[in-house]
């Protein structure tokens, strides 16, 4: 099979995303640690994940330094500032999907992987790096950047894919993972904030708790509130 390079966080877009794609391609897990509050649940989520789904590989990327670049640009890596429980700007960490991409596509190069992916869904419409017409334009840059190998056979092009290009909400990918997971998928973390269980109030936790809604699967998930 061909191989995929997967951004991922252990939330359940990602682990559904995968169980959406193991079916084609071999996976080849990528997290990161971006100074992040939820960083430390995150990864040891997205570790157990990534043996459940099999990976070839699962690489975890410390890139902790982008908390002083991003400084009190947003409440994800500021400790200023609370979370919001519902969408608002201050919940956007400016360009991240740009450098998750850009890292794991270079790792996509290496192993001549034909796909780079990204759990983006049509409800992250108010994010711009998630969005497909950022998702495009960023494949043509990553090709672009490593055209002389392409054209010469020593690269694969590569495609940057994301469920939001095949039109797929949040809802559809819990449907697609709950199927093979089961009551697994309740062990994937959504939460902005670390801790022993799920806040049940951040913007992320409410977007959880609509998704199971919309399916009729009965949330087991444990909320603080």
């Amino acid at each position: 099979m061909n191989k995929c390079v997967v951004v991922f966080s252990g939330g359940i877009d990602s682990v559904c995303m995968c169980i959406h794609l193991k079916k084609k391609y071999n996976l080849y897990g990528i997290s990161f640690t971006y100074g992040q509050r939820a960083s430390r649940k995150e990864i040891l989520v997205a570790k157990k994940f990534s043996r459940i789904l099999d990976f070839e590989d699962h690489k975890i990327i410390d890139i902790e330094f982008m908390k002083d670049i991003y400084n009190k640009t947003n409440v994800l890596t500021s400790t200023e500032g609370n979370v919001p429980d519902k969408f608002n700007y201050s919940v956007v960490v400016p360009i991240r999907n740009a450098i998750f991409l850009s890292i794991a596509s270079a790792w996509a190069f290496r192993l001549d992987a034909t796909i780079v992916a990204y759990g983006a869904h049509k409800d992250d419409i108010n994010y711009p790096d998630c969005r497909p017409e950022f998702a495009q334009k960023f494949e043509e840059a990553m090709n672009q950047a490593e055209l002389d190998g392409i054209e010469s056979g020593l690269r694969k092009k590569i495609t940057i894919w994301s469920p939001f290009k095949s039109n797929f909400a949040k809802s559809d990918l819990l449907l697609k993972g709950h199927v093979d997971l089961k009551d697994i998928i309740f062990d994937t973390w959504s939460c902005y904030n670390n801790g022993k269980f799920h806040c049940g109030k951040c913007e992320s936790c409410n977007n959880r708790k609509d998704a199971f809604a919309k399916t009729n699967i009965i949330d087991k998930t444990k909320y603080m509130c």
